[in-house]
């Protein structure tokens, strides 16, 4: 059995870019230029999280994790740690939850959503790796 990378540990975060970036072709990934900085409120450890992506021309560049501030991005989603977990379990699509309120976006909503199938198209990569949440 493989074992278990901590939800935005640095191992997690390793094996995030490493998969994203064998896995996702420039093609899958519209050849889009953007970055997204993921805040994560209400962690179990009682910090503030971030989670970092960004690419150029279809293919992951970076992938970061941290607390405090994180890198400033295109796009900044704010959330519960859960509901970021129960989307990167693909439990949740990141859509649905923008739209039901559990994330908020800061940021152009109408590239934001032209980005949806991209954004889900990380989450599925991301839903792979053995994670310990």
């Amino acid at each position: 059995m493989e074992d278990k990378h901590v939800y935005l540990s640095e191992s997690w975060r390793d094996e995030a870019l490493k998969r994203l970036q064998a896995e996702l072709t420039p093609e899958k990934m519209n050849n889009v230029t953007t970055s997204m900085s993921n805040i994560y409120k209400t962690c179990p450890d009682g910090v503030e999280h971030f989670l970092f992506l960004a690419c150029e021309d279809g293919k992951v560049t970076r992938v970061e994790t941290g607390t405090g501030e994180p890198p400033e991005a295109v796009f900044r989603i704010i959330g519960n740690y859960e509901t970021f977990a129960r989307i990167s379990r693909a439990e949740l699509g990141a859509q649905r939850a923008l739209m039901t309120g559990k994330l908020k976006l800061k940021g152009n909503l109408t590239k934001a959503l032209r980005l949806a199938a991209v954004s889900d198209r990380l989450n599925k990569v991301l839903a792979k790796i053995p994670t310990q949440y």
